[in-house]
């Protein structure tokens, strides 16, 4: 998958688990690590939305295409 979400260095720089970020955000676990393992296919504006708003951060932040 050529474009991903680099959540793991969102985290990090914030000190922030996996798990805080899920329920800050009001979203399944599951769910989450599917999307930082880059094994989603998709995301919603309203979840990127979410995203931004807890780890401070803009959508370009989060997201990186890769060739």
């Amino acid at each position: 998958m050529p474009v991903t979400v680099k959540l793991d260095a969102m985290l990090a720089a914030r000190s922030m688990t996996l798990t805080e970020l899920a329920t800050t955000i009001d979203i399944t676990l599951a769910n989450l690590s599917i999307l930082k393992t880059g094994k989603a296919k998709a995301i919603r504006f309203s979840t990127l939305e979410a995203l931004c708003t807890a780890l401070e951060c803009q959508p370009g932040d989060l997201l990186q295409f890769e060739d």
